[in-house]
């Protein structure tokens, strides 16, 4: 599909992305040339990574350095066998992923070496942690301090941990406002919180 400034919405699979370098690149459905994938053009969806094998729609257009990307639609995460990706999470768990809620958050800080980091929850005291792996299953590469993120969380043998990571935009709850769910609204996410995985 060509638009009228000669856009064209690509499909394909992301070969590589570096967040530290800012770039990557998306191998194209339709074959000859990698696509460029700047970091800003993530940024405009929402993201700060995009995790390798990740499948991509986007609008591309040629110029005098080859195919970019000028706007990311989709990212769907790598294709997985279904399993859970740390042994915390059990496939339970990964079958029932959709029924959880899903929830705007904050990186309280994430490091991409160490393999993990933790994140807050809006109006929740506890601290979320975040498994590299599960990033990787959710299409995330690596994540920035204060990126905003949704995530869907269970209780795991040593606190609440994410089993889901999604854009921001995916986590701000369509019934509430930020600022205006009811206490008795953050009470139940408390005890549902407390009582997803036994």
């Amino acid at each position: 599909m060509t638009d009228e400034n000669g856009l064209k919405l690509i499909f394909g699979v992301v070969k590589w992305f570096d967040p530290a370098k800012g770039y990557g690149f998306i191998l194209n459905s339709e074959g000859g040339a990698d696509i460029l994938l700047h970091a800003n053009k993530l940024r405009n969806f929402g993201r700060s990574s995009v995790a390798d094998q990740s499948r991509v729609a986007v609008w591309m257009q040629p110029t005098k350095r080859g195919l970019q990307a000028t706007e990311v639609v989709s990212i769907e995460p790598p294709v997985t066998d279904g399993s859970a990706p740390i042994a915390d999470l059990e496939n339970g768990v990964i079958e029932q992923l959709d029924s959880l809620p899903l929830r705007p958050a904050r990186v309280k800080w994430f490091d991409k070496a160490k393999g993990f980091g933790f994140a807050n929850i809006f109006s929740l005291p506890d601290d979320v942690f975040l498994h590299v792996e599960v990033l990787r299953h959710s299409g995330f590469a690596d994540l920035a301090i204060g990126e905003a993120i949704g995530i869907r969380v269970v209780e795991g043998p040593r606190g609440l941990m994410a089993a889901q990571v999604t854009s921001w935009d995916s986590g701000v709850p369509q019934s509430d406002s930020l600022f205006g769910a009811s206490d008795d609204d953050h009470d139940r996410d408390d005890d549902f919180l407390a009582h997803v995985a036994e």
